[in-house]
């Protein structure tokens, strides 16, 4: 049995949860008995990844499709969430996009978009159900970056800018939430094996190999142990954890061998 406990299990809203950390992060949730609300741009693969988490886990998830770029569709989806699980005493924003673009082919359309996703998106949930996280104790928000936040990188400015971003706003989120109880912390994965990753490494040879010399760990991290690190944050567990960021990398951003990758 699992020593994480929460008060009270609440429903969860997952961000980006049909694929990738997100998919990882709903189904370490599920595991401990939270239901959850799979929101992604994929309506078919948010439900069938919600019938897979409900049979597995014998917890309550849906799964709807909502674009967290567009601030309609984040109402619709928390209206959604509310009637089919009745609460809402967490959210997890994984969804986000690359905006692979060098600074000469950067456009304005794909900056913006890039930072709707990634950044502004969660500030906009998080205010849409500030009302449902207020009256759940032990309310928690999880938001996953990167260390291209911290290390930038040369393929992608729009994407780094907006990871970073959300480090800083959820520290000063923090110090707003707390007068109602509510924690929220920040998660910056590295190198993780996800569907948009491996599209990225599979096509250019020996890249794989590249990254991992470059982690102390000296492998590619697994998208489930970032989705444990955010149940642990989640959980009553991290009562006293707040404005605060993990790194889930296996080392790289100390690592002497370090190259900002971009692909984390």
């Amino acid at each position: 049995m699992s020593l994480l406990s929460y008060s009270p299990e609440t429903p969860v809203i997952v961000t980006g949860g049909a694929s990738g950390i997100g998919k990882a992060s709903a189904f370490a949730l599920a595991e401990v008995g939270r239901p959850v609300a799979i929101w992604d741009l994929d309506a078919d693969q948010a439900s069938a990844t919600a019938k897979v988490v409900s049979e597995k886990a014998g917890v309550s998830a849906i799964g709807l499709k909502v674009d967290v770029g567009d601030l309609e569709q984040i109402s619709r989806g928390v209206a959604a969430t509310l009637d089919k699980l009745g609460a809402i005493g967490g959210l997890v924003h994984a969804a986000g996009i690359a905006g692979i673009a060098l600074l000469e082919q950067l456009t304005p359309e794909l900056w913006g978009q890039t930072l709707d996703i990634n950044l502004k998106a969660e500030v906009f949930i998080i205010q849409s159900i500030l009302p449902h996280l207020k009256a759940s104790p032990g309310s928690a928000v999880v938001g996953i970056s990167s260390i291209s936040g911290k290390m930038g990188s040369r393929i992608h400015p729009s994407y780094a800018a907006s990871k970073g971003g959300l480090t800083a706003v959820n520290r000063s989120l923090a110090d707003d939430l707390a007068q109602h109880g509510i924690r929220i912390n920040t998660i910056s994965p590295g190198n993780i094996v996800t569907p948009a990753l491996l599209k990225g490494i599979e096509s250019v040879p020996g890249q794989r190999e590249i990254f991992e010399q470059h982690i102390f760990l000296g492998r590619l991290g697994e998208a489930e142990e970032v989705g444990k690190a955010v149940r642990f944050l989640m959980s009553d567990e991290a009562s006293y954890i707040t404005a605060t960021e993990l790194l889930v990398d296996g080392g790289h951003i100390f690592s002497q061998r370090s190259i900002a990758s971009g692909l984390g």
